[in-house]
This record gives structure tokens, C-alpha cells and sequence, in this order.
């Protein structure tokens, strides 16, 4: 059974930066989608990548801000977030796309 181990998270001011990865356990490769859930909030979509990199997806709410991207020599899919609001305040978790396997959770938060 796959696993996924995941870094980065923090505390950072509006409008800067924070990086989070994903790491899958294994060789095989699989798609990987990035999920959030805010205090009193549903869980929701982020952003996915396919097991080739070729194809990603993003919510409308973090386009031109986030960037998903992977490294396969690693079999690690990154988070880029950049001009973060207080609204992205939460915690982010990486899940496999066909799979309900989830990886433990990054705190991020933003102050105003």
C-alpha cells in the first residue's frame, strides 16, 4: 500500500511564499491531487497532477498563484504557493487520485 509523507507548511505573511511536498512511498507512480480544509470549512480541491506531469488542474480560487509540479526521480509532487492570502489559511493535504490514501497534513498559515 502506497504512502504519502508530506513537508513544508508554516506561518508566513500575506503575500509571501511557502513550498509544500509529497512523497510517495514505492516506485510506482500515481497522479496525486492536493486537497484544504479551513477551520469550520469543508475539505476542498486545490490543484492535481497526472502520473506523467503532463496534465494539472487547478480551483479557480488559487490559479496564477499555486503551482503543482513533480519530480518522478523522487516520486514527489510539490505545492508552490505564492501570493498567499489569510484565506488560504489551512491545512493541506496531498491524496492519490484513485486511491483513499492521504498523506498526513501541512498546517499553513497566513497572517494579515
Amino acid at each position: 500500500q502506497v504512502q504519502l509523507v508530506q513537508s513544508g507548511g508554516g506561518l508566513v505573511q500575506a503575500g509571501g511564499s511557502l513550498l509544500l511536498s509529497c512523497a510517495a512511498s514505492g516506485r510506482t507512480m500515481y497522479g496525486i491531487n492536493w486537497h484544504r480544509q479551513a477551520p469550520g470549512r469543508e475539505r476542498e480541491f486545490v490543484a492535481s497532477i497526472s502520473k506523467t506531469g503532463e496534465n494539472t488542474r487547478y480551483a479557480d480560487s488559487i490559479l496564477d498563484r499555486f503551482t503543482i509540479s513533480r519530480n518522478n526521480a523522487k516520486n514527489t509532487v510539490y505545492l508552490q504557493m505564492n501570493g498567499l492570502k489569510p484565506d488560504d489559511t489551512a491545512i493541506y493535504y496531498c491524496k492519490v487520485d484513485d486511491k483513499d490514501v492521504w498523506g498526513q497534513g501541512s498546517q499553513v498559515t497566513v497572517s494579515s
